[in-house]
């Protein structure tokens, strides 16, 4: 963390500390506590309380419309609702978010992952009537980004070659370069899903929520469901939890794929797009760290290399 990071992330602990209690109340908090910080988000911890300051670039309408939603009544039970939208620290113009203090996916206990609970809340999402207008889901945007990255941090390098490979077989909508098809848009999408998108609230024991409407915006539901769909396609996902997740997921009456039979054909594009993603960005870290890709990032960018020789199974059609 630069000292320009550290001084951010200060004002953003302090401002949660604040926001978190009455102006004239004595407490005994631990000091806030950084949880992430990122470019595209920091998240500070006072209490049981969570700021997250957004990135700088942020689009701050969408932005607005995505806290307005997740604090709506129709995503009661499935998002976890914003405290406020409170001003940011006068050092920074990242716009600001106030949220209650959830309990997080154990990582330490993969057995315990909450896949089924996860596929039942994105159906029922994926069910929500769509806001209109509203904005875009920005799932294709982020592997772009990602490809992008990748790029900047390996120019010409032969590492990059796979990637790039996959990442050009995809049709021009899941590059981000052209509008979803019609029958697949108008679904309301979380648009990153995984399992640090899930917290436990009221903490430790509550149902699990949802959280994180960055990317949250109409788009095409399976690619909510791409990632554990590569993760799966690579070897990375035991067979039993994917089979866990979709089965739950049918079961909630998910509009992705069909209730029975073959899902591939509504997932190949989505899952290819989300491994070539992830690759991506692993081998941006690479690049940035001076280190070689770990076991799962290998099997991610082995994936890309395999499926840029291979057809979409897609019902959408080909890369155009």
């Amino acid at each position: 963390m630069t000292t320009t990071d550290a001084s951010a992330a200060h004002d953003l602990g302090a401002l949660a500390h604040r926001l978190s209690h009455p102006a004239d109340a004595r407490c005994a908090c631990e000091p806030p506590r950084v949880l992430a910080n990122r470019p595209d988000g920091t998240v500070v911890r006072s209490g049981t309380t969570v700021l997250k300051a957004h990135a700088a670039d942020s689009d701050r309408t969408a932005l607005a419309a995505r806290i307005a939603l997740a604090a709506s009544p129709e995503l009661t039970g499935i998002l976890l609702p914003p405290l406020s939208v409170p001003q940011a620290p006068e050092n920074t113009e990242r716009p600001v978010t106030l949220w209650p203090l959830g309990a997080p996916v154990d990582p330490t206990a993969p057995e315990a992952a909450p896949w089924a609970d996860a596929a039942v809340l994105l159906a029922r999402l994926h069910r929500t009537p769509l806001p209109r207008p509203f904005p875009s889901m920005r799932g294709p945007a982020k592997a772009a980004a990602a490809v992008a990255r990748m790029r900047t941090a390996l120019p010409g390098d032969a590492a990059a070659l796979p990637v790039l490979a996959a990442w050009r077989a995809l049709p021009a909508w899941a590059r981000g370069e052209a509008p979803a098809p019609a029958a697949r848009a108008g679904f309301l999408c979380h648009g990153d899903l995984h399992l640090g998108q899930l917290v436990r609230h009221p903490a430790p024991d509550g149902p699990w929520l949802l959280i994180d409407v960055d990317d949250m915006g109409a788009g095409d539901p399976a690619w909510d469901l791409a990632r554990p769909a590569a993760w799966y396609a690579a070897g990375l996902l035991p067979p039993e939890d994917w089979l866990a997740f979709l089965e739950a997921y049918r079961s909630a009456g998910g509009p992705a794929v069909r209730a029975d039979g073959d899902p591939w054909p509504a997932l190949d594009v989505p899952a290819r797009a989300l491994t070539v993603q992830t690759a991506a960005l692993a081998l941006a870290k690479c690049a940035a760290r001076g280190r070689g890709p770990d076991e799962p990032e290998q099997l991610m960018i082995e994936s890309c290399a395999r499926i840029a020789t291979l057809p979409p199974r897609s019902a959408q059609g080909g890369a155009s």
